[in-house]
């Protein structure tokens, strides 16, 4: 059987909780940051939980993670 390989892409922007929940990084918050505001800037900060229906595909992606 061969081995199950983790996906490059994957494991650089998902993590993986203590609990076993997925946190992704949330979007608008890389470039032309000078024309958002203070406020569309500070809610994109920290993580998002993902949707069941995504985790399923997720972990496919992450076998060992």
């Amino acid at each position: 059987m061969p081995k199950l390989k983790t996906r490059s892409a994957a494991k650089k922007r998902i993590k993986t909780t203590g609990s076993g929940k997925i946190r992704l990084q949330k979007s608008s918050k890389q470039h032309l940051l000078i024309n958002k505001s203070k406020r569309q800037k500070k809610l994109a900060t920290g993580g998002i939980a993902t949707s069941k229906g995504n985790e399923k595909q997720i972990k496919k992606m992450i076998p060992n993670g």
